[in-house]
């Protein structure tokens, strides 16, 4: 009697095996289907989660220029660092669509990671995206493959606004917080992290157009046909900005970044008035928010492409530096800037393609114009998709190498 006991025994043991062996790998063939890696998705230890005891920084350069204060060399990053030029991104974007990775900690850390193996860059910058704050508060984004990002529903009139759930925006958002978190244990302090956001006219402007616009004239016309409603928007808009660097600065980003992306869709009239209040609200809303949670601020970088014009304006608002574009000589830029504010730029993205001998004495003459006090140098807009490899080396090599 035993011996059958024990034959039956071992057939449903074996038979409950094959069972979670079979439905193991039906798991792992559904998430592969879904582009997911089932390594790529453990979480780290919670000691890397934590927001204490950060590695040491060890290379300062760039907040000690930001700050006004002498550096070892001169600082060098460049906007879109982590972006469809390196190869590495484009290994990661074929297994997982772009918000994907934005809203997953560990492919973030690792797609902001990537130029960082290649190049002796002295900043990172969080992988994320302006349009994660519309996203936040109800408005669908989608990025399309050769178009970009689309909001299939954008605002039409004034009712819309009723369509923005501004109740736990931050909350949904806290996947960034936990990038930066997880992002400044990866960096073993090798080089400062940047957060960053959309300033609220560039958003207010992928809302109202529902994308990219050349022209953005239906956002132009809110301005005029709704003034109020327009003021509304961009009142709320620059609540939640607040509200999300914080979070950013509480997560461990050491430096911020807020881009005005359209600003030169703005007369200079246009960008005094409507532009640059919240820019000015941005930045003394933070600095008190943080005070009185006892949280000391970080440098605060404005870009504003496009508006040149305004520099003197801007360099009243309290940023410690102020994004170049290409459209303005470095000595044009200082002298409308003044000097008591950082400048950081503004080579062309599109010099990036020319020869290296000739990129590099670009890159030399350019950083010899700003000079090495006050100065981070980095591109006057994102760097572009086919921007070769080596390019990246010659710019940073030449901009450590110019003073």
């Amino acid at each position: 009697m035993v011996e059958p006991v024990v034959r039956l025994f071992v057939m449903r043991l074996l038979a409950g095996f094959m069972v979670g062996l079979v439905t193991a790998t039906l798991l792992v063939a559904l998430m592969m289907r879904q582009g997911i890696e089932p390594f790529e998705m453990q979480p780290l230890p919670q000691a890397q989660r934590s927001c204490d005891d950060f590695p040491p920084l060890k290379n300062d350069n760039l907040l000690r220029a930001a700050r006004g204060e002498p550096v070892d060399r001169v600082p060098v990053w460049v906007m879109r660092q982590a972006g469809r030029y390196l190869p590495e991104f484009q290994e990661v974007r074929a297994k997982h669509d772009f918000f994907t990775v934005c809203r997953t900690p560990e492919l973030a850390c690792e797609v902001t990671m990537q130029p960082l193996r290649r190049f002796d860059l002295d900043a990172s910058i969080i992988f994320s995206d302006i349009l994660v704050i519309p996203q936040a508060l109800g408005i669908t984004v989608e990025m399309k493959p050769g178009v970009g990002p689309v909001l299939p529903e954008p605002l039409v009139g004034p009712a819309d606004l009723a369509r923005l759930n501004q109740t736990g925006t931050i909350e949904r958002l806290k996947y960034v917080g936990e990038a930066i978190t997880m992002m400044r244990h990866m960096l073993e302090g090798k080089v400062p992290l940047f957060g960053f956001t959309g300033a609220p006219w560039t958003l207010m402007g992928y809302m109202i157009e529902g994308g990219g616009s050349k022209t953005m004239s239906k956002a132009k016309a809110w301005l005029t046909d709704y003034p109020e409603a327009s003021q509304q928007l961009l009142d709320i808009l620059t609540d939640q900005v607040v509200d999300y660097l914080v979070m950013q600065v509480k997560a461990g980003a050491q430096m911020l970044q807020v881009f005005e992306s359209s600003a030169d869709h703005l007369t200079k009239e246009q960008f005094l008035a409507v532009s640059l209040p919240c820019l000015k609200r941005i930045r003394v809303d933070l600095l008190r928010k943080l005070a009185d949670e006892g949280v000391p601020a970080v440098p605060m970088v404005l870009f504003a492409k496009g508006g040149m014009h305004s520099l003197t304006e801007q360099a009243q608002t309290g940023y410690e530096v102020l994004g170049i574009d290409y459209s303005i000589d470095p000595e044009e830029a200082r002298k409308r800037a003044g000097p008591n504010v950082t400048l950081q730029g503004n080579l062309d993205p599109q010099d990036m393609y020319k020869p290296p001998e000739e990129l590099r004495e670009l890159v030399l003459t350019m950083v010899r114009k700003f000079g090495k006090h006050r100065y981070i140098a980095n591109l006057g807009h994102g760097i572009t998709p086919q921007t070769p490899i080596e390019s990246m080396n010659v710019l940073v090599q030449a901009v450590h190498d110019a003073l």
